[in-house]
């Protein structure tokens, strides 16, 4: 079973409509014992980063998050929060990435970044398994995180940043795969049945 997490800040429903496609077993949880019993974490995420954390230490599910060994997938706000810290209210985030996430600052480009940016495979990495390399991706941010030793995939807005990254049990995409067509279900799939 895969928990997906739910603490008001979660994109749940687009989520849980692609794992409805791809008939697999999960549960939308903000309850430590129902992560506690899941194989897997989707942990997604639109909304603000210091409002995101506040819920993760209200539902006790700050700790739980850090020291899982469980295979865990943090999607956009969600794969940030896995940085040391963010620039988005100067949030102090889980600590798993060594890494500060930074704004979009390049004043030609419209911030937020919305919609559709290709993505460059950097390393080896099981989501990307039988995905074409420069495949695009659907994306919805103000924020990135920077390139950095675990940068798996990259994708430019103004200038290069991470796409996804893999730390151990780790992953995250900065893009939605749930909004991004045949090959986001494709990398949900990979994470699924090969991480």
């Amino acid at each position: 079973m895969i928990a997906v997490i739910d603490y008001g800040a979660g994109n749940t429903k687009s989520v849980t409509n692609v794992l409805d496609e791809l008939k697999v077993e999960y549960i939308v949880t903000s309850r430590e014992i129902d992560i506690n019993k899941s194989k897997k974490i989707i942990f997604p995420g639109v909304g603000e980063a210091s409002f995101a954390i506040r819920k993760l230490h209200l539902n006790n599910l700050f700790t739980l998050l850090r020291i899982t060994k469980k295979p865990l997938l943090g999607i956009c706000l969600g794969m940030q929060l896995l940085a040391d810290e963010t620039e988005e209210g100067n949030t102090t985030c889980l600590g798993i990435i060594p890494t500060i996430c930074k704004k979009f600052e390049n004043e030609s480009l419209k911030i937020p970044q919305m919609g559709w940016n290709k993505v460059k495979v950097i390393k080896e990495n099981p989501l990307f398994e039988d995905i074409g390399n420069d495949s695009y991706f659907y994306f919805a941010n103000s924020y990135y995180m920077p390139m950095n030793e675990f940068t798996t995939a990259s994708s430019n807005y103004g200038i290069d940043f991470t796409a996804s990254i893999q730390k151990d049990n780790f992953f995250g995409v900065q893009f939605h795969p749930e909004k991004s067509g045949e090959a986001g279900i494709k990398l949900l799939k990979n994470f699924i049945e090969k991480c």
